[in-house]
Order: C-alpha cells, then structure tokens, then sequence
C-alpha cells in the first residue's frame, strides 16, 4: 500500500463522521423549505429546536454524568418568565430578556445544586420534583406577577438591531426560525466543546464508574454540580426561547410532567448520545402535534412508543444505529 492509499484510509472514518452531521445541519437549514411540503408549519420547527435543546442541555446531566432529575422544568420554567417579565417590565429587548431568563434559570439551578450535590439515585431525583413543584405553586399563586394559571401575557418579541441592519423576529415566519436555529447551533456548539474538555471527560468518567473517579482525585460532588448548574443554564436558554416563540408563559411549564416529557425525549432519542435527544424531541413533538388532532389521549401513543423504545432499543433510536453498523 502506497503514501496515499495510507492517508486516505487514516482519513475516511473523520469524513465519514462528517458526513452525518453536515446531512443533519442540511435539513435543519431547509426547514422552511420542506416542511410546507409534508404538512407541517414553522413553528413546529422551532418549536423542535427548543425542546430538542432542553433536552440536550438535560442529557448533560443524565446521558454524561449518569444522575437523573425530574424537575428540570423548573429552570425551563424560570428561564420563559425570566424572558416573559424582561420584556413586559424591564425593555423591549429579545436579547436582554434571553439573557436575564437564562441567568433566573441558572443562578437557580447553580444555588439549589449546592444543597443537593451529595444526594444519590431516587433521594436526588425526588428532592429536584419537589423544588420544581415549589416554583410551579409560587408561579401559580402569584397572580399579580406572573397572571397565576392564565400565565403572563402583554409581551411580545422585539426586532433585534445589529447596527444598520434590523432583524425583524416578530413574525412566525422563516426569520425566527433562523434566529432560532442560530441561537440553537450557538448552544450546541459551546456544549460539544464543553464535552471535549478535561471537565467535560470527568463527567464521564463519573458517570462510568464514581467510585474509580474518586480514587483518580476528581471532587465528584463538586463535578456534579457543575454539571447540574451547566444542565439547568441551557435548559432555562430553553426556556426563555420558548417564551418568545409563543410570546406567553404559564405554570405548566415549571410542572413536573414537562420534566418527564424531557426525560422521554432524552431517553427515546438516545441519551447517551450527542443528537439523540434532538431527535427524540422531533419524533415527540411531531406525534404529539399530529395524535392530539385526532385524540385527547395523544399521550397513551406516546408512552406505547417509549415502551418499545425502552424494551427494543435501550441505547435509544440514535443510539441503536451505530451499533447496528458496527455489527
């Protein structure tokens, strides 16, 4: 075998694994262009993205550092009216109100993750239901600030100036969606790399083996809340791009059953994998837009999906095709 024959056999697996991603970030360019063509509109795109990144910034937390939460809808939640009550009572800027959105999600995440970082399995899971159930109540009761069960409403997404130039968002048109998709690509970009870091291979190595990790000198507890903190910030960017997307928040989306429709997107898709939960939000919420036209019961379909999904394909619907390929 000659020099060249070498190089591009040592090259092929690296284009190979391109290859996918560049397919993917394709589609998700030509959204506005295909999906007209199947029955589907924008905003189910965007919205999509939104929960597809929840549930990415949420695998942090379970695909890579193995601790499971089911109150991650709180810092969702904290993140939409953080944005919600930027852009009614502080100023019309969508991205001031991203930012303080984030911030309310994140600070919240990072000062609760300090009062739980040492609790393990069921005791960490139902301390993060009960947190997140507090939010919901306070977000419920609280009328004169949040609109109590009929949430905040009178606020609107602003056109967003870069200079000169003004990029108006305030439509549901391809615009948004390509703000978006920028936003979206900015978040993963910034989590791949955070994966590819030392702190980024701790995780993982608590999540294979704790014990071992401990002996190697890593302060597990403090890893695992950064990892939680981390988690809770890019699910309240979530958040408050769902705020703007519907121009509206409400409790229902600090309630414990949208942490379990999180977990299921990330489980369904492939937790242990970068893109699984983005595709698990897009299988989820596709369903769930096309059953509830037809049944109020759009969730039993749902939940007989994640069944087989669980029984059939344990390392998820992303997850099951290397695998497949390797055999």
């Amino acid at each position: 075998m000659n020099g060249a024959a070498v190089v591009a056999a040592i090259r092929r697996p690296a284009e190979t694994r391109w290859l996918p991603l560049a397919a993917l970030w394709a589609v998700l360019l030509a959204v506005p262009l295909w999906l007209p063509l199947v029955g589907g509109y924008t905003a189910l795109a965007g919205r999509v993205l939104v929960l597809g990144l929840a549930a990415i910034g949420f695998n942090l937390l379970l695909g890579f550092t193995g601790v499971m939460s089911f109150g991650h809808a709180a810092y969702f939640g904290l993140g939409a009216y953080g944005a919600g009550l930027t852009l009614r009572y502080l100023a019309a800027s969508t991205p001031l109100a991203m930012l303080l959105g984030t911030l309310l999600g994140g600070v919240a995440g990072t000062l609760f993750g300090l009062l739980i970082a040492r609790r393990r399995g069921v005791y960490f899971a139902m301390v993060t239901i009960a947190f997140g159930q507090v939010c919901y109540y306070i977000a419920y009761s609280w009328n004169d600030l949040t609109g109590g069960f009929d949430g905040l409403r009178g606020f609107r997404r602003a056109p967003i100036g870069l200079g000169p130039l003004v990029l108006d968002i305030a439509g549901d048109g391809p615009a948004f969606y390509y703000f978006l998709l920028g936003v979206f690509a900015a978040a993963v970009a910034l989590m791949g790399l955070l994966l590819r870091s030392p702190l980024g291979h701790s995780f993982i190595a608590i999540r294979e083996n704790e014990r071992r990790a401990r002996f190697l000198g890593i302060p597990v507890e403090r890893h695992i809340w950064l990892s939680f903190s981390i988690s809770c910030g890019f699910t309240a960017l979530a958040g408050s791009l769902y705020a703007l997307l519907n121009n509206f928040a409400d409790p229902l989306g600090l309630h414990y059953s949208l942490s379990g429709e999180i977990v299921i997107m990330t489980v369904m898709g492939g937790m242990r994998t970068f893109w699984g939960p983005l595709l698990g939000a897009a299988v989820f919420v596709v369903l769930q837009d096309y059953i509830s036209s037809m049944t109020t019961n759009w969730m039993s379909f749902i939940g007989l999906l994640f069944v087989v999904v669980v029984l059939f394909f344990p390392r998820g619907l992303l997850g099951f095709l290397p695998r497949r390929g390797a055999r």
